[in-house]
């Protein structure tokens, strides 16, 4: 139980609904009776509900939603690499550890190549990957050692992209996809000695707001895909770039002297213009997380740090994370879930916001 809220995790469908404890009443009180003729019978002993036929047919319609898993394309490994779209050849260099990739197009190019331009060698040594990554009747294809391992609809990239990050972590930290609880869709900053997990909208600011704790001292963990370790329940360190919009180009400008120099991007007209801005290795690989942040960013807000529910924050970062399905996972993220606490920051002003999050860190740290 969190607060006034309960979380559940349907293993059938890898879901997580967040109930509330009125709602949890009637669950107890269908899933214990042996008939339909006894569950209303009990709602209206109980004095639950004056409608028991409604309330069983809600109920019913949201154990099958709850259950029913989402809908899912499995790729098929015999499909066969075509070598002849190697148009554009980017060597990588992560740690010690050196990997290529195979792009057909500046197009494809501009989907995976700009968050890690900054880890690109000119060394040929050896390599630990190889991956292509070419556009076929309209399908995104991603082989990894000639081997396709994702293949989706162009206009669903993010998929192709939210693939290659969890190659990318596993391949730094040298891990497997099942030691991972889950990659959050969430930005973690530290202090080199716990973090903190930034959530929010598209929009909210939470990117501009990570980049100027960068400028502030703070260390960025990761940007955007924050993922979390069965081992030890820790956050860890993503490479990745932080991904800028055009509107905050002016105010980190006056913080990073070299930002103005940072190549423009222009991928499609929804996200306009952005740029790229890496972050220096923080100085371990993986920090404690201490609280999840919820950033809304409203223009001449005065800043306000409100503790808020885990309804509000799963709500805000579930649908666009991956969780693992394995059931000994699925329970340490709700128990790392309740070790946590939950804000919301709004602000305008990001000298007084930056402020406020030095408290948290310094108030976590002291619990």
């Amino acid at each position: 139980m969190f607060g006034d809220f309960w979380v559940f995790w349907f293993s059938s469908s890898n879901r997580y609904s967040v109930v509330e404890a009125s709602l949890k009443t009637l669950l107890d009180t269908y899933l214990s009776s042996y008939s339909t003729e006894q569950f209303k019978s009990s709602l209206l002993t109980q004095k639950l509900s004056d409608d028991p036929e409604v309330i069983q047919q809600q109920l019913e319609a949201y154990l099958t939603t709850c259950n029913t898993p989402e809908e899912t394309h499995g790729v098929s490994s015999d499909v066969a690499i075509d070598v002849s779209k190697r148009h554009i050849l980017k060597t990588y260099a992560l740690g010690n550890k050196h990997f290529r990739i195979y792009y057909d197009s500046e197009l494809v190019l501009k989907t995976i190549h700009p968050a890690m331009a900054h880890l690109e060698t000119k060394d040929q040594l050896d390599l630990a990957m190889v991956f292509d990554l070419y556009l076929h009747n309209d399908q995104l294809h991603l082989f990894k050692n000639r081997r396709l391992i994702k293949r989706v609809a162009k206009r669903k990239y993010h998929l192709i992209q939210g693939k290659f990050v969890m190659e990318l972590i596993c391949q730094l930290h040298d891990k497997t996809e099942d030691h991972w609880i889950g990659t959050f869709h969430g930005s973690a900053i530290s202090d080199s000695k716990s973090a903190i997990l930034f959530v929010g909208n598209s929009g909210s600011g939470k990117s501009t707001l990570c980049t100027l704790l960068m400028a502030y001292g703070y260390e960025l963990l990761a940007d955007d895909v924050t993922p979390l370790l069965a081992a030890d329940n820790e956050l860890y360190r993503n490479p990745l770039a932080v991904s800028l919009k055009e509107g905050a180009f002016g105010l980190l400008e006056a913080e990073f002297d070299d930002f103005k120099d940072l190549p423009e991007i222009l991928f499609n007209r929804q996200k306009g213009r952005l740029k790229y801005l890496p972050g220096k290795a923080p100085h371990k690989s993986h920090y404690p997380c201490r609280a999840i942040v919820k950033v809304n960013y409203q223009s001449k807000s005065s800043t306000l740090l409100e503790e808020i529910s885990v309804k509000t924050i799963l709500e805000t970062f579930i649908p666009d994370s991956w969780l693992s399905p394995d059931p000994k996972h699925a329970k340490q993220f709700l128990e790392w879930l309740s070790q946590q606490q939950f804000y919301q920051l709004t602000y305008s002003d990001t000298t007084s916001a930056i402020k406020t999050l030095s408290n948290v860190f310094e108030s976590a740290e002291r619990h």
